[in-house]
């Protein structure tokens, strides 16, 4: 499973450590796919990228579609095949978009040094399920679905409040204390040794492990809307939106879709305070006011002080 259609090896899935939190986000995210995608922030070196791959071989059974920063819009939209006009043939070439509809997922790195009209180009299709392309001649319409993943540095700039928005959840990697910098040690050196046996038992299972955490993830999305929402659940999302003053509407929207892909994945059959609970900084930090003005994504006290007393057992 974790062999790549080009002979590359990626870390398994079930062997990357920590970063709990970019998991959550990725795992709702392809459980419920209305979501609208994950952008993860943090610095160089914190295993984005590896983890991105990673899930996508595990969910997906191959590596996901990477957008290049220097992208134009024939690449990304898709145009006319160059070779084919050169012979008097008008043929339609695929772009990334409908490459990623058919291997399952759209991975951007560094988004926030992408052209902002493309990165809007891209969030309105995951939003809408619709590719429309009307330009030179080229008049299509598709439905595409596709998760999408965005990683950025905060320190190599931003993104526009309007274009944070529309990333349903966002996720800050961790720093990772001693002793999983330990461990993630002896997983790198591990790995590079079993790679080159013919016959790993460590890498024979990690992808059994991988191979259940995906059936786990295929079961949750089959039985995602039949996850019951009670009107006191909504009652409460709403009122946890207010609390943290959350900037329009889709913050709340994506918390309670996130709640009932949490609680699908944990195998309940209604959202309970505790599944809303813990997606809601997955939700929000990005919606707060103090992000419009580059103020910092992180969910700290302050913010868990303003929804104490909603959850009371939390």
């Amino acid at each position: 499973m974790n062999r790549a259609s080009d002979g590359v090896r990626i870390l398994p899935y079930s062997r990357v450590v920590a970063q709990d939190e970019l998991k959550l986000a990725l795992e709702l995210n392809h459980v419920m796919p209305s979501i609208g995608g994950v952008l993860m922030a943090g610095p160089r070196g914190t295993a984005k990228s590896t983890l991105v791959r990673a899930f996508a071989l595990m969910a997906h059974g191959e590596l996901p579609v990477t957008l290049p920063i220097n992208a134009t819009d024939d690449r990304v939209l898709g145009g006319w095949d160059l070779d084919a006009l050169m012979r008097g043939e008008t043929r339609p070439q695929p772009g990334l978009l409908e490459d990623a509809a058919e291997r399952g997922m759209l991975y951007v790195d560094e988004v926030n040094l992408l052209d902002d009209h493309l990165v809007d180009i891209i969030l309105d299709v995951v939003s809408t399920g619709v590719l429309s392309v009307q330009r030179e001649g080229l008049a299509t319409g598709k439905y595409l679905s596709f998760g999408l993943v965005g990683t950025m540095n905060p320190e190599e700039g931003g993104l526009r409040p309007q274009l944070l928005d529309r990333f349903g959840l966002m996720v800050t990697a961790e720093q990772l204390d001693a002793g999983d910098r330990h461990r993630l040690l002896r997983t790198v050196l591990d790995f590079e040794k079993e790679l080159h046996r013919s016959n790993s038992p460590w890498l024979a299972e990690a992808e059994r492990e991988d191979l259940a955490h995906r059936e786990r993830l295929a079961d949750a999305r089959r039985r995602v809307l039949d996850v019951d929402v009670p009107d006191s659940i909504l009652e409460l999302c709403a009122a946890a939106a207010v609390r943290t003053e959350a900037v329009g509407q889709r913050g709340e929207i994506v918390a309670m879709l996130a709640a009932r892909a949490y609680a699908a994945l944990a195998g309940a059959d209604r959202v309970e305070p505790a599944h809303l609970l813990r997606v809601l900084p997955l939700a929000l930090r990005h919606r707060r006011p103090e992000t419009d003005h580059g103020g910092t994504f992180d969910w700290g006290a302050e913010d868990r002080g303003r929804i104490e007393d909603l959850f009371p057992e939390g």
